[in-house]
């Protein structure tokens, strides 16, 4: 069982249906010494919602998604350029006060439905003015009336927490359903989520799959991670390790760690794709390093065993015991380096002590 990340605020854990999310294991040759067997990923399939709603960019003034209270500065727009979005542009510098103050102007002489989702965003958020989620639900639900899709996404995710009044998650669904049907690939991802968890919607796997597909289709990495769990499994779709195995590329591309530890595992078996076992230690190493639990303790058997990359047990031990420190254990891994000498054994566990003291949040 597995449960995949939603794009919104948590309400809890989504979790696949019954076998639809095999537990994988790295199977090296025959001539290999195997690795212990793999715990399961664990896609995040959450039910809807985690983080505040973020509506998308568009042409006028509707911020990136994804886009933190801290957003990545970009050059300042040109005064001169006609087509340059002022209020976006102070956004993304950061100058709130100035933002609100333009989207302000917009939304109140020219009804422009960017610049009501912009001052949605503000008030979620806090930034530029204090937090006020009525306020945001109001400027959110304008927008909305007027066609604008993040706006129709971000007023969903503030109904099904209930922020800015009571929890709604019928006109959250109609919203999400508005939002998918005009592109939002976010909108479309959750309501998938909602069509495979079977609470809030009548479980329909079929839709669920058609829904992430969209937005998968669109770039979404969590939809390319989600609908592949599908391809692997054959659900909602006919199984198809190739198109598994090709969405889970598309995803590790795009830094998806959990699609990453992923299509290693499929490298590294060539379940879906041709076999390249150095490929997938490097993969491996770059989800470890994301402090994926699952890719170290992966990637502690195969520098204990020497299956696939030259035998290091000091830093198998080290991500071993990382994983170990965020509640993996591995008794596998335990037996395959109860022989260590004490001296290698201390080398292994300060590295790890290093590692965890440098990456505590």
């Amino acid at each position: 069982m597995k449960c995949l990340r939603p794009i919104g605020i948590a309400l809890g854990c989504t979790m696949l249906a019954s076998g639809a999310m095999a537990q994988l294991s790295i199977t090296p040759p025959a001539q290999t010494p195997p690795p212990a067997k793999k715990e399961a990923p664990k896609p995040k399939v959450h039910s809807p919602v985690t983080k505040k709603p973020t509506p998308k960019p568009a042409a006028t003034a509707t911020p990136k998604p994804g886009a933190s209270a801290t957003p990545t500065p970009t050059p300042s727009p040109t005064p001169d350029d006609s087509n340059v979005d002022l209020v976006y542009g102070a956004y993304q510098r950061g100058m709130y006060k100035t933002a609100f103050d333009l989207a302000t102007a917009r939304a109140q002489n020219n009804n422009d439905a960017k610049a009501m989702t912009m001052l949605g965003e503000l008030y979620a958020n806090g930034l530029g003015v204090k937090r006020d989620y009525p306020k945001a639900d109001d400027w959110y639900k304008r927008a909305s009336d007027a066609g604008d899709r993040e706006a129709m996404f971000a007023l969903a995710m503030m109904r099904i927490a209930g922020r800015g009044g009571t929890v709604d998650k019928d006109s959250a669904v109609k919203l999400l359903a508005s939002a998918a049907k005009l592109g939002e690939p976010k909108a479309a991802y959750n309501l998938a989520l909602l069509y495979l968890d079977g609470q809030t919607l009548p479980q329909d796997l079929k839709r669920s799959a058609e829904l992430l597909r969209m937005a998968a289709d669109a770039g979404s990495p969590e939809a390319q991670y989600a609908l592949a769990t599908f391809y692997k499994e054959g659900t909602g779709v006919p199984k198809d390790l190739e198109k598994a195995a090709r969405l889970l590329q598309a995803a590790s591309v795009a830094d998806n760690v959990d699609a990453e530890v992923e299509y290693a595992i499929a490298l590294y078996n060539g379940a879906g794709t041709p076999r390249n076992v150095p490929a997938a230690i490097t993969l491996l190493r770059k989800a470890a390093r994301q402090n994926s639990p699952i890719a170290q303790n992966r990637l502690a058997h195969v520098l204990a065993t020497g299956a696939g990359a030259p035998v290091d047990k000091v830093e198998a031990l080290k991500w071993h015991t990382v994983a170990k420190t965020a509640g993996k254990g591995d008794p596998d891994l335990d037996d395959i380096l109860a022989d260590m000498s004490p001296e290698d054994r201390a080398k292994g566990e300060a590295a790890a002590r290093k590692w965890i003291g440098n990456n505590v949040k």
